[in-house]
């Protein structure tokens, strides 16, 4: 059975994502993914699968629904780790030199990104991933991710609207600003890095 779980109180992020959004947003809606995709596997040969093994199975065979609801619980539990109010509110070491090297400088990808998520059309995500020892920013649409791609996920924006309509009404740019300057985890990201330098030495 799939667990969901919010690795902080509801109030962790005011002032930037409120403890009403946060309680809707978990409550309601990860925490349904999650309901649903059980009810989804129960008594099935999917029932023991890891959310990973699940996402790249049901992608495999076609397996829409369950699909759907296991990349939607995967986004989110990914997204809260995603973001934290306290800490540091920049990259340092080596996920600093990566985004150097992939956009520049940091606020040079902070542009790319907010671009990237105010453009989305519509509801989904958008994410910074590791692409080999090139980082790149992805969005996806509705429940899709990188899971089961080549590509490693780093950190993750939720720009479905229940994401942020409860602060930020339909000011979708706010929101991704405050998301931006004053909640990204970076340390999180910085966890979720692959070693590929030493593949290059052969």
């Amino acid at each position: 059975m799939i667990q969901s779980n919010l690795p902080y109180d509801y109030d962790a992020l005011e002032p930037y994502v409120s403890e009403k959004t946060l309680k809707f947003h978990y409550d309601k809606h990860h925490k349904g993914y999650v309901d649903k995709l059980n009810k989804l596997i129960v008594g099935t040969e999917y029932a023991d699968l890891s959310l990973e093994e699940l996402i790249s199975r049901a992608r495999g065979e076609a397996k829409i629904d369950i699909l759907n609801n296991a990349q939607q619980a995967w986004n989110h539990a990914f997204l809260w780790e995603s973001m934290a109010a306290s800490g540091e509110m920049s990259p340092d070491g080596r996920i600093k030199e990566l985004i150097e090297h992939s956009f520049g400088d940091v606020a040079t990808f902070k542009e790319r990104f907010r671009t990237a998520a105010l453009t989305l059309f519509g509801s989904g995500w958008v994410w910074l991933v590791q692409d080999g020892d090139e980082l790149r920013i992805l969005p996806t649409g509705n429940a899709d991710s990188p899971v089961g791609t080549h590509l490693t996920p780093l950190l993750v924006l939720d720009v479905w609207e229940h994401a942020y309509y409860l602060d930020y009404q339909n000011e979708r740019a706010r929101y991704v600003d405050a998301f931006l300057n004053k909640l990204i985890n970076w340390k999180f990201a910085a966890s979720n890095l692959r070693e590929v330098r030493a593949s290059k030495a052969a």
